[in-house]
């Protein structure tokens, strides 16, 4: 789609992946004159299957946006733009998006869905893997691994965390690769969930989820876990002037309960916004971002 030379918008909803589509659909049907920004660049586009989203469970998550966007482009007042938002400032009341062609776009209410990069440990093999045989939420991969034997690599005290969390899921060896050392209560509980504990280095990653240490020693694996380190995929919610809260996993836009950041008229939903994610709960963030833009739309 092409845009009109300073086309303005009741809303600009940047972000089209789970909570930016979600969003987009409340205040489509709202009737609001709606854009939506998309880079194309999913979190989760790594993953054949999403699980946990209630009615979607186990189905390919392209095929979820496929039809979210379709269903929303039904309605006659919203429009799509595949490309980048390069920068956004506000301006006289309104707010500015600078496309990557250099045409920009101006609308009274913002919706950032932007998403995050995930920072992952540099374990040679692991970035390969990543949504196929590592994983980083039990709650989406655990159950499919039928109860077999996991791995989690540590990158910090985050990850007993994930240690103790996984053997609901099937039994765990807690790979601390010199990044973690628990103290002596941490180890009594990691002792009390069955948790196996290896201090070893990890040499490499190799075949589907087989560790390799720097002994030589091999150990198979149904799957492997690890916390990554997040960071904005998008500089939008720095340049608008909105502020951030530090989360275990990093840095994350502040939002009130209505999904409003700190500044007036803009939004955020979705990973950007919250300390941790998924499908389920993007969704459920859009829903109130496009609900919360609109109302902001309505009485200010």
């Amino acid at each position: 789609m092409d845009i009109e030379p300073q086309a303005r918008y009741d809303a600009l909803v940047i972000g089209g992946s789970y909570a930016g589509l979600a969003a987009a659909l409340q205040l489509a049907r709202a009737r609001q004159k709606l854009l939506v920004i998309d880079a194309g660049v999913r979190r989760n586009r790594f993953v054949s299957t999403s699980h946990g989203f209630l009615g979607q469970d186990g189905r390919d998550p392209s095929q979820i946006v496929a039809d979210a966007r379709a269903q929303l482009l039904a309605y006659p007042n919203a429009q799509w733009l595949a490309a980048q938002v390069r920068k956004a400032h506000a301006n006289a009341g309104e707010f500015v998006a600078t496309v990557e062609d250099g045409s920009m776009v101006r609308a009274r209410k913002i919706v950032l869905a932007t998403g995050v990069i995930d920072e992952l440990p540099p374990v040679e093999g692991l970035a390969e893997r990543w949504g196929r045989s590592v994983f980083h939420c039990p709650y989406c991969h655990g159950y499919e691994l039928n109860q077999g034997s996991i791995g989690v690599i540590a990158t910090g005290p985050n990850s007993l965390h994930q240690a103790l969390m996984l053997p609901d899921w099937g039994q765990v060896t807690f790979l601390l690769n010199g990044k973690f050392e628990p103290d002596a209560e941490q180890s009594a509980e990691l002792a009390k969930r069955g948790v196996s504990v290896e201090r070893t280095k990890i040499a490499r990653l190799t075949d589907a989820a087989t560790i390799e240490f720097v002994d030589g020693r091999r150990l198979d694996f149904a799957g492997l876990f690890t916390a990554s380190q997040i960071r904005m995929a998008s500089p939008l919610a720095e340049q608008l002037g909105c502020a951030f809260e530090e989360g275990p996993m990093g840095a994350f836009i502040r939002t009130d309960a209505m999904k409003e950041t700190s500044v007036p008229g803009v939004f955020a939903c979705g990973d950007a916004a919250r300390a941790a994610g998924s499908v389920a709960l993007a969704v459920g963030d859009g829903t109130q971002a496009g609900v919360a833009a609109h109302r902001a739309l309505l009485f200010g």
